[in-house]
């Protein structure tokens, strides 16, 4: 990867990160009159989508080496607590989910979409700030580490999560008149099947 192919790689991550950090912000912060109602989960399953393109760019990517061995101080954690109880309260009794950890493995533990959103933020935050203090290469290990170590598992969690939640949603819903259509379709079958 040439120099300029590496910044501009470097700017296009930090932009996904960016993008996803205001997208979780203003998902959090609007209010759509209370638990599961409004577009929050389709906007947060549209966000985590999003933000796992830029993952998966990172996994398929060469190791990133940071120059020294020692991760540069950049400055504390973002308080995210606010936006994660936002989170949570918006979310109600769909917060809480079955995450399986190690897809090798059949056991899953409970987990709240609230608290992984809030994880994979702080994790990218922190790769955020050593791009904007002009390290990418420490940016670009930091993303690349973390989304192998902890935020892409979380992601693949919450989005199967969200995934769900849209597709039930969506998919279960009772059509107006389907049990007389139904009743139509089988009287349908049986006049066809006594005929053979």
């Amino acid at each position: 990867m040439s120099d300029t192919e590496f910044e501009d790689f470097g700017q296009q991550i930090a932009d996904a990160c960016e993008a996803f950090l205001l997208g979780l912000q203003a998902i959090s912060s609007e209010d759509d009159g209370g638990a599961y109602s409004g577009a929050a989960v389709p906007l947060l399953l549209l966000e985590v989508s999003q933000l796992l393109l830029a993952g998966a760019r990172l996994g398929a990517q060469q190791d990133f080496h940071p120059a020294t061995r020692y991760q540069p101080d950049v400055g504390p954690d973002p308080d995210l607590d606010a936006m994660r109880m936002r989170l949570a309260d918006k979310l109600g009794e769909l917060d809480t989910y079955a995450h399986n950890i190690e897809p090798y493995d059949p056991e899953t533990v409970p987990a709240q979409i609230s608290d992984d959103l809030t994880l994979i933020a702080t994790d990218i935050a922190n790769g955020l700030r050593h791009f904007r203090a002009g390290n990418v290469e420490e940016a670009l290990w930091w993303w690349q580490f973390s989304y192998l170590a902890s935020w892409g598992n979380n992601a693949c969690g919450v989005l199967t999560a969200l995934h769900a939640i849209v597709a039930h949603s969506r998919l279960d819903l009772d059509i107006e008149g389907e049990s007389e259509l139904v009743e139509e379709a089988s009287a349908v079958l049986d006049v066809s099947g006594d005929g053979l």
